[in-house]
């Protein structure tokens, strides 16, 4: 397999124009345009019309994470504003879900804005709809790039999930340049969201009503549900020239051992990711699956697939082995759900396992995700890129969006 490293990210650049990113979605969700690549060949459609375009028998696999209001605002004695922005949870919880669920106080990782003017040992306070509900905030370290802050609440009947709900703001892509407003409260979230731990949107999912739905499953077309919590490096730029030097985020995934036996059936009939959160998810679980195969650890508390594993592992588990590795380790394990963190990272060079086709939208140049879909249909992504912009296609995250399948 060819190793990404020396990639140079100014290869996967291109010119978007500040008035082709979507800033506000589309009044319908399931009328954004839909740019369908298939062997080279350009054709146009709605999301309202996707079940045409999914052979009957395909999975499709959507990812039900829920956006947490990641934003917090704290004003300081002076009157300035601290904004927290709530990355993931504190290593010390063993899922998103627990960390979530804490009360009276959690540890979390934060990105901070203005972190200079936090002076060492200030605590911060927001008061919200009564004096006796309080949160405070005080930082308590530092990791590489980000902040370990105490969040502590006065009223402890109530679970962090909860305070986040009544104290933070949507936290919208800063490409958008703008405040959340009411509508994105329920547009910046998919109508399956279910899981609640990311800090930015799925965005693929995005497009699909209970109308959409209705019709793929009308066509025979199944869908099942992952979990990937999305962490605000999916807007991390690539700052270094070659790949060598960027990082990768570690992501929160869940998965069910129902959704692997589903995998396991529809591996010859056409598996597609809706979303390149649920692509990492799905390939991260070949090479999870593929050292439990050939009897190695998996540091599932940790890093389970790190950045550059799949580029430099041996590789001797089949698709259908590395899932049914896990699956046997679940149930000699009485697990019923997978949850650990990857930090795959998908470049050209990248050898596909489980998927045949992604729904996605359209990404930032000189990203980690433009690199995934070069990864897919390789040098063929100037084209599609090229085609949606001379026809007027909108960009990002609440822009339209394409079903690529793989070359």
């Amino acid at each position: 397999m060819k190793h990404p490293k020396d990639l140079k990210i100014e290869d996967y650049t291109y010119s978007l124009p500040d008035e082709r990113i979507a800033k506000y979605p589309l009044e319908v969700r399931d009328a954004s345009k839909l740019l369908v690549y298939k062997q080279g060949v350009l054709t146009e459609t709605i999301y309202r019309d996707v079940a045409a375009e999914i052979p009957a028998g395909s999975l499709l696999v959507f990812n039900q994470t829920k956006v947490v209001h990641a934003r917090l605002l704290f004003k300081k004695p002076t009157g300035g504003i601290i904004e927290v922005f709530c990355l993931e949870p504190n290593e010390q919880y063993t899922d998103v879900h627990t960390a979530m669920l804490q009360k009276g106080k959690v540890l979390w990782n934060c990105m901070i804005g203005g972190a200079s003017k936090w002076k060492h040992g200030m605590v911060l306070d927001i008061q919200h709809y009564s004096p006796d509900f309080i949160l405070s905030a005080a930082i308590v370290g530092k990791t590489n790039d980000t902040y370990v802050v105490e969040l502590s609440w006065t009223d402890t009947s109530m679970s962090f999930a909860e305070v986040l709900h009544f104290m933070g703001k949507v936290p919208l892509p800063p490409y958008l340049h703008r405040e959340a407003d009411v509508s994105d409260e329920g547009r910046y979230q998919t109508v399956f969201a279910k899981e609640e731990g990311s800090v930015a949107a799925p965005t693929a999912g995005l497009h699909f009503t209970e109308t959409v739905l209705e019709s793929l499953q009308e066509k025979g077309v199944d869908a099942t549900y992952l979990t990937l919590h999305v962490g605000a490096g999916t807007f991390k730029p690539v700052k270094s020239e070659t790949m060598q030097e960027h990082e990768m985020h570690a992501e929160w995934i869940e998965v069910s051992k129902g959704l692997l036996t589903q995998l396991v059936a529809h591996l010859d009939k056409g598996i597609i990711a809706v979303g390149t959160t649920s692509l990492r998810t799905l390939e991260s679980l070949y090479w999870i699956g593929n050292k439990l195969f050939q009897k190695q650890e998996v540091d599932f508390a940790g890093i389970a697939v790190t950045q550059w594993e799949p580029y430099e592992t041996d590789t001797q588990a089949t698709t259908i082995e590395a899932l049914q590795a896990i699956i046997d380790w679940m149930e000699a394990n009485n697990r019923l759900k997978l949850v650990t963190r990857t930090q795959i990272l998908i470049a050209p060079g990248y050898t596909f396992r489980l998927i045949k086709g992604l729904i996605t939208n359209f990404h930032q140049p000189q990203s980690t995700l433009l690199l995934l879909v070069a990864a897919l249909i390789g040098d063929d992504w100037r084209n599609v890129y090229d085609y949606a912009l001379e026809y007027q296609y909108r960009f990002l995250s609440y822009g339209d969006g394409c079903l690529l399948w793989a070359k």
